[in-house]
């Protein structure tokens, strides 16, 4: 099923609202897209528009406020949300600074705290000549961080978020069982790329806005570069690594291909990937801490010399590609059951790199993979 019960968007700012109590906040302000659908389901791709911004009000008590442009107040009233104000906009001399002053002044009290998230990953989404004009009319009331409560809540996901995420892995699992019918000896890797993302949408995703990899002799040397109009030759090893979406929630993980027979270094390689997984999987349990699966992971890939440069390990999935935690030596946060990951080994060989990835989800007892895990056998196209 799309969307969720209003239910699920009530305990989330209920949640929300006892954490601000516990810090001394008096409201939230929220101007990014994550941050604003996570409790309104306010679901549009217009936010690719960087034109209008758009805000929300968590008060202490009752719904959140939304004080957005017109042009979004049908949508937004399908929601769950009821007060909505709106104003014209983009205005030049007034983009819904004083509307969302005026709503500030009425929700809080002079001198009470107005959290905005302020951590890493985060960001505010309004001009800053904007920010410092609301801190001018919003008179006594003082500006703070969120004391991490947003990071707090989207780290652990409802059984509601789960779904959506495992649908999304089941969509690109289908997707990517279809890769040989479009990939192959003499096929260009930006056709791959481009008929990949045609498989997802025919499997059922609703779009697709993050696709990586690549195709080289022997692995490849990066995984973030555009497709090249360079066509796949015997011997290259073949990798999609896709973030598509269902329902406004992603999957995140990556196949490989060997085009005709791998080498041995290449099937050495990605063996050593699939045990870092797998070891890592085994201390993935609530209470356990994210550098503890970079520890697991690095102690089976340390065997071998050589270095992604990656800087992490993996990190966690939902509504975002990449959320908190990051699977580093210094992340400390604790794992709790709800939590979705994804593990993501890299390895060097020779002058390239071999990543693999997959995704999971802590429970109250054995984590669970929800993409459907890789053979321990390279695949040969």
């Amino acid at each position: 099923m799309k969307g969720f019960e209003d239910t699920e968007f009530a305990a989330r700012t209920e949640r929300a609202q006892r954490l601000m109590s516990e810090h001394g906040l008096s409201a939230l302000l929220l101007t990014t897209e994550p941050e604003v659908r996570y409790f309104t389901g306010y679901l549009t791709r217009f936010w690719e528009s960087p034109t209008r911004p758009w805000f929300l009000i968590v008060p202490a008590s009752g719904r959140p406020i939304a004080v957005i442009p017109s042009i979004g107040a049908a949508l937004m009233g399908q929601t769950w949300i009821d007060d909505i104000r709106t104003w014209s906009s983009p205005d030049l001399s007034d983009d819904g600074i004083n509307l969302l002053a005026d709503t500030l002044r009425e929700v809080t009290q002079p001198g009470s705290r107005i959290g905005l998230p302020d951590g890493h990953e985060t960001h505010i989404r309004m001009p800053l000549a904007d920010l410092y004009r609301l801190k001018q009319l919003a008179d006594d009331r003082v500006f703070a961080g969120d004391a991490g409560i947003l990071r707090r809540l989207r780290m652990v996901k409802s059984e509601s978020e789960i779904a959506k995420i495992e649908a999304a892995c089941t969509i690109a699992g289908r997707a990517f069982a279809r890769v040989p019918e479009i990939a192959g000896a003499g096929v260009t890797v930006a056709s791959v790329f481009r008929h990949f993302q045609m498989l997802c949408l025919e499997e059922g995703a609703d779009w697709v806005p993050y696709l990586a990899g690549g195709a080289e002799q022997g692995g490849y040397a990066d995984v973030i570069s555009p497709a090249r109009d360079t066509a796949i030759a015997p011997g290259d090893v073949l990798m999609l690594d896709t973030g598509l979406v269902w329902d406004g929630y992603f999957c995140d993980y990556d196949r490989n291909w060997s085009i005709g027979p791998a080498t041995a270094d290449v099937k050495s390689a990605y063996a050593t990937l699939i045990e870092a997984t797998d070891a890592a999987f085994e201390v993935a349990r609530a209470g356990a801490r994210a550098c503890d699966l970079y520890q697991a992971m690095n102690s089976v890939l340390s065997r071998q010399s050589g270095d992604t440069g990656a800087g992490r390990l993996g990190h966690g999935l939902g509504m975002s590609l990449t959320e908190w935690p990051s699977l580093i030596p210094g992340d400390e946060t604790v794992l709790e059951a709800g939590m979705v990951l994804t593990l993501e080994p890299g390895i060097a060989v020779g002058d390239k790199i071999l990543v693999h990835e997959e995704n999971i989800v802590i429970t109250e007892d054995a984590p669970r993979f929800i993409s459907p895990k890789s053979g321990t056998e390279l695949n040969e196209i």
